[in-house]
């Protein structure tokens, strides 16, 4: 027997050893200190591949056992690293497009659990009335606990106007809630536009896509336009924005900013990790594309503007209002940003798989880093339709296992802390109304740029009183 496991064991060892070639460890298993692969734990994981194709309960394939040992590496570095299937691949491509199969919630994994990000606004899930922060513990009869979060968003994807039972934990609910959610074809409109009043005018980037940047500049040349005169204040709002494409987000900050002006740099191990984009067509066109940000009317580089975040801005988001706000470019409301300031890189494997590989972090121009720390509004102002639990339950990427930890502020290129400029948040601005201690009920859903929204037309006060104070 012993013989027996210890042949499927260096056939394992073999099989580990090809993948490892394959993948280029060999040459890269540590540029820095060319360390040689550790052998002993190189020989325990054969032993364990050996013992389960031995003494497993039921046999197992060998490429199962690769996929998910493949699988174990990725998810152990961090919540944002991962192995992505075949049909995980293609769901990742057609998702930045902007349309997709699926209840439209952007989630990530805690302790074992699906936790929501963020509602994709406009879907089943954000109908439902799903909030950022939920822990999903049951998917129909299967519970959490035993799926991958791959296998995890594949039971939640399915075929349009199927139905699915979402069992989930919320911290301010005494008991679990059940969802009853009907799949749909997602179809994000990456940007939302309207004139509120004359002079005033409001854009909400709901996610970052292919197209986010042409909408973008298709939305403003509309609205002013519409307006017919003088452009007085305009509110970007990137409320529950979850992220998306780079380039995308550095075309929504050369939108606003002087042209050459830095957006975001990058640092990373590998020189083709470390970038620095600026407010120019080559950081954000793609391919051929002819510059759509070209014919921008010229206010919009001067007109008086406020960008709204929240705990469910996150990534492409963050980069934007870091930018606008250490250009002084704009003035950030809200509450504090999720956090999440590190870059993923799709590696494709070559067999229509791949792997989502965190390979840098984030700075603002500034020289802040994002990760785990986000962004912090000028002007501290709480959602009176969550504020029980915006700051207290809200998740954020520093509250994720395994996170990154924040750079310490280190500007890796010069090797010098960098203190920021930022100014300290103001006393927090909150609603007069809130709801009473033990209340459950069910909160309505806030539609963004609505009447109701309470950040907006703080925000629009704040620009109405800027222009007295300029004499407009």
């Amino acid at each position: 027997m012993r013989s027996r496991i210890e042949k499927i064991g260096l056939i394992g060892l073999g099989l580990i050893a090809g993948v490892l070639i394959s993948l280029q460890f060999s040459a890269i298993a540590d540029k820095d200190s060319a360390e040689p692969l550790p052998i002993e734990e190189l020989r325990a994981f054969s032993e364990v591949f050996g013992r389960i194709k031995s003494d497993y309960v039921e046999p197992v394939t060998d490429k199962k056992l690769i996929t998910e040992a493949i699988t174990g590496m990725l998810t152990g570095l961090d919540p944002h690293s991962a192995y992505l299937d075949a049909d995980a691949f293609k769901e990742l491509q057609i998702g930045t497009q902007g349309e997709f199969g699926g209840l439209g919630i952007e989630v990530g994994m805690e302790d074992g659990l699906v936790k929501v990000i963020s509602p994709i606004e406009d879907s089943p899930a954000y109908h439902a009335g799903m909030k950022s922060g939920d822990l999903i513990i049951k998917l129909d009869d299967v519970m959490v606990k035993s799926l991958t979060l791959g296998d995890a968003v594949k039971r939640m994807r399915g075929k349009p106007g199927s139905k699915i039972i979402l069992t989930v934990i919320r911290k301010d609910a005494p008991k679990p809630l059940t969802f009853t959610l009907t799949r749909a074809i997602i179809k994000v409109q990456s940007v939302k536009s309207k004139l509120i009043e004359p002079g005033y005018a409001f854009i909400r980037i709901t996610q970052f896509q292919e197209h986010t940047g042409e909408n973008l500049a298709t939305a403003l040349n509309n609205l002013f336009k519409q307006n017919q005169g003088t452009m007085k204040g305009l509110v970007l709002d990137l409320r529950n924005d979850p992220g998306g494409l780079l380039n995308s987000s550095v075309a929504a900050s050369a939108a606003f900013l002087p042209k050459d002006a830095l957006v975001v740099y990058t640092e990373g191990r590998n020189s083709d990790a470390k970038m620095r984009l600026t407010a120019v067509p080559n950081d954000y066109l793609r391919n051929n594309e002819k510059d759509y940000l070209k014919n921008l009317p010229a206010a919009v580089k001067t007109v008086p503007m406020i960008v709204l975040v929240n705990g469910g801005s996150a990534s492409a988001s963050e980069i934007v209002a870091g930018a606008l706000q250490d250009h002084k470019r704009a003035v950030i409301m809200g509450t504090q940003t999720f956090g999440k300031g590190s870059v993923q890189s799709v590696l494709p494997l070559g067999n229509n798989t791949a792997i989502k590989l965190t390979t840098a972090r984030y700075f603002t121009p500034g020289g802040r880093s994002i990760q785990a720390k986000g962004i912090v509004p000028d002007i501290v102002v709480e959602d009176p339709a969550t504020i029980d639990q915006d700051q207290t339950f809200r998740m954020r990427e520093a509250d994720l296992e395994r996170h990154l930890s924040n750079s310490q502020e280190v500007d890796v290129k010069a090797g010098v802390t960098v203190k920021p400029t930022t100014p300290a948040p103001a006393t927090p601005t909150k609603s007069p109304t809130k709801r009473e201690e033990g209340d459950t009920a069910k909160p309505k859903m806030l539609e963004f740029g609505s009447k109701e929204d309470y950040q907006l037309h703080q925000a629009l006060n704040l620009l109405k009183g800027m222009n007295i104070l300029q004499g407009k």
